[in-house]
Formats: structure tokens, sequence, C-alpha cells
């Protein structure tokens, strides 16, 4: 039996039963059973589930503990988001404010996502209202979508401007909704999106700036395994990039050593 061959709501329970051994060393049954409000019963069916799928360095119960302990040599079946560790570590569920801090909310306008949806599947052109955040002002333009991307905040689409003669990341939210959306057939195809259609390779280190000691924890805390921290992303997107790692900041902790782009063999 593998995660995949279990049904969704069970295969989440075992992934957060083998978080918790990951992240905390141990788990008990109230752990499934406070998150999850499933019975005691189906608790220790998740238990022997979990461990069915251990070859090696299994969970073992102590009695004592009243509870499963990782062993030493413990390695997760799965691997796990920074959010995924945070909520297993996070115990304080009582507490009046959460000890997270809020997400920025994003909005998107249904409306203007399923004009811009529908212009991509029939691959037409279409005529936005469109506000510049560096001049302020609200022009129609024309533009041909040709698919949606994510920054890890915020959802933006990939289109090639009509006005500007190039391809160009655009943000939703500075369309208008209110616009009279026209679309209409294209002359000819988009030319080649170089940009989308190339793999930028960038090197990394600690801040020059940071003593011996701070680049060590740096190295530490974005998983270093050399001297350098390669990261592999379209060229398209090294702008989101670059503003998510801070790496423009004052202060910053990393540093581009070198960015190399290649043309991509793929997609």
């Amino acid at each position: 039996m593998t995660l995949d061959d279990l049904k969704h709501a069970q295969r989440q329970r075992l992934l957060f039963l083998d978080r918790c051994f990951t992240w905390r060393g141990v788990a008990r049954r109230r752990d499934l059973t406070d998150r999850f409000g499933i019975s005691i019963a189906q608790a220790a069916n998740d238990f022997r589930a979990y461990l069915s799928l251990i070859t090696q360095n299994a969970p073992e119960y102590d009695a004592h503990l009243k509870a499963y302990v990782a062993s030493p040599d413990h390695q997760p079946i799965a691997a796990s988001s920074m959010l995924d560790v945070f909520g297993v570590l996070d115990t304080a569920s009582d507490d009046a404010l959460p000890a997270a801090l809020p997400r920025a909310k994003r909005w998107l306008d249904p409306h203007v996502a399923t004009v811009l949806y529908d212009a991509i599947s029939k691959q037409q052109k279409i005529r936005i209202a469109y506000t510049s955040m560096s001049s302020g002002e609200t022009a129609p333009q024309w533009v041909a979508p040709t698919r949606f991307i994510f920054d890890g905040e915020s959802i933006h689409f990939r289109a090639y401007s009509y006005k500007r003669g190039e391809y160009r990341n655009f943000h939703p939210a500075r369309i208008n909704p209110e616009d009279e959306f026209q679309m209409d057939e294209l002359d000819s195809p988009p030319p080649f999106d170089m940009e989308w259609h190339s793999i930028s390779t960038i090197w990394l280190r600690p801040s020059a700036r940071l003593t011996s000691s701070q680049a060590a924890v740096v190295r530490r805390e974005f998983g270093f395994s050399d001297d350098l921290l390669r990261i592999e992303i379209r060229q398209a997107l090294e702008f989101y990039f670059d503003r998510r790692w801070g790496l423009n900041e004052p202060g910053a902790r990393l540093e581009k050593v070198k960015t190399e782009t290649t043309l991509s063999q793929g997609n």
C-alpha cells in the first residue's frame, strides 16, 4: 500500500501524522481525534495504516508516554511546506490571536478572471482598460493573454501587449472590471515568448556584508548544501522571485552571484 492508494481524507490524516513524527518527534491518537474530529477507533486504524508504510526505522510505542515516538533515524514519507510545519508545531490554539501574521488578501474579480480565461482558451486578443502603477493613468489596450501565473501571493497573467510590442506580466486587479471588454480574432499568432521559454539559473550566496557566523546561519536557514544555492526559474518570473526573496531590499541576507539563461527544451 502507498499513500496514493488511500482516499483523500485518510491520506491527509497520515500526512499529518508524518509531520508530527518529523517535527514533534511524537504522535498520539488524540492528535488525530482533536485535529480531524474522528473516533479513537479510526485514529487507531490510521496509526496502523501509517506504520504499514514505514519499511524501516518505524516509530515505536512508549507505554510511559502513551504515545508513539519517532526513531532517531526517522525519514518523512512526504515533504512539508513551512506552513504545514507551523500547523504541527503551533499547539496554542486557545490564544486569542493567532501566532502567524495575517496573509494579505489579494482580490481577483471573478468577471475579469472569466473573461481572461475565455480569451486564453479561444486564443483571442482582448481590449482591457488597464491602470499603470507608474503613471497612474488608465488607458485601453489590446493584449493577447497566454496563461495565468502565480507569484506566491497574487495571480497575474502573461500576455502579448500590442501597445508595447512585447510580452508582459499583467495584474488582473488593475483592469477596470466595469469596462466593456472586446474580444477579437488574432490577425496573426503573437511572436515567440522568449522570456517564458527561457530558464534562468540563479546562484545565490549569503550577503558579503555578513560575518562568517551570520553567513553560516543564512546557509542553514535556506538549506545550502554547497557554497552556492542554485535556483531555476522561468526568466519571465525572475522579477517576482527577486521581490519575493527580498534580493533588492536594504539588508538583504542573500545576493546573486551570477545568472545564466538558457532556452528551455520543454514548454
